[in-house]
């Protein structure tokens, strides 16, 4: 499904994008999948009623972990995410050796529904259960057929060290790869969609391996507004503390989100 001869022809290019864009390195690559093929995929996705753990700090965010059940066409997006043929792709535009999480820990089909949003964040570094996995590369493939820029959901991100940021747009068949790092915050605003039309994307991680930790292992770090409630600031004070606790006594949930 995916354009992978595409993605071969012009990988000059599109690591030299990726490796200079700010505020930190991403991609855009449109026309990613095969349209005919994709728009089908589109046009078989259930509206999702798993709804996403981050309740404080997420807002009507749906979430299938395991997608690929869905029917051959998401099958055949899952094995091309996770094929040897895109990991070198991926490799090559980063200048690292890196592999898409065969299993998606994490990831998968997301749905943001009426009134959706993600507050600013940082990812989890280290793979709940490969603990030398690095988290670093988000991949996200949008499916918003008809998105226009009044419907909002623009993928925000921000560079800690420097402050500078950018707005990416979300159009239909668009795979943003964003660097992950303890600096790359990314989250989007409250959209605007009409009824019955969700913010729809599909979320693959890829990781390297490290011989040593090179970074205290952290699950997701919030950064709410300084407009937030004094309760939202609290609770991402001591998000990791508390996740951390739980994982100890009840195991991580990420890693059971299949």
């Amino acid at each position: 499904m995916i354009n992978l001869s595409k993605l071969q022809a012009n990988k000059d290019e599109l690591r030299s994008k990726y490796l200079t864009n700010k505020p930190f390195p991403y991609l855009i690559i449109d026309d990613f999948c095969d349209e005919e093929k994709l728009l089908q995929l589109r046009k078989n996705i259930p509206e999702l009623d798993n709804k996403s753990r981050d309740y404080m700090f997420a807002n009507n965010k749906f979430e299938k972990s395991n997608y690929k059940e869905l029917g051959p066409l998401f099958l055949e997006l899952y094995n091309d995410l996770k094929s040897d043929e895109f990991n070198e792709f991926l490799s090559y535009i980063s200048n690292k050796t890196i592999f898409v999480d065969p299993k998606n820990h994490g990831g998968g089909l997301h749905q943001g529904k009426k009134n959706s949003f993600l507050d600013m964040h940082l990812d989890f570094n280290y793979h709940p259960l490969q603990k030398n996995w690095f988290r670093q590369m988000n991949l996200l493939l949008y499916l918003n057929t008809d998105w226009k820029e009044e419907y909002g959901g623009e993928l925000k991100i921000e560079d800690l060290r420097t402050g500078e940021k950018a707005e990416l747009e979300v159009p239909f068949n668009r795979l943003i790869i964003q660097e992950c790092g303890p600096y790359s915050l990314h989250g989007y605003d409250m959209t605007n969609f009409p009824d019955g039309n969700f913010r729809t994307s599909v979320a693959t991680y890829a990781y390297t391996k490290h011989k040593i930790l090179m970074e205290k292992p952290r699950t997701t770090d919030w950064f709410p507004t300084e407009d937030s409630s004094e309760l939202k600031k609290f609770v991402a004070k001591n998000y990791n503390f508390a996740v951390k606790l739980k994982n100890k006594l009840f195991g991580s949930g990420t890693a059971k989100n299949q």
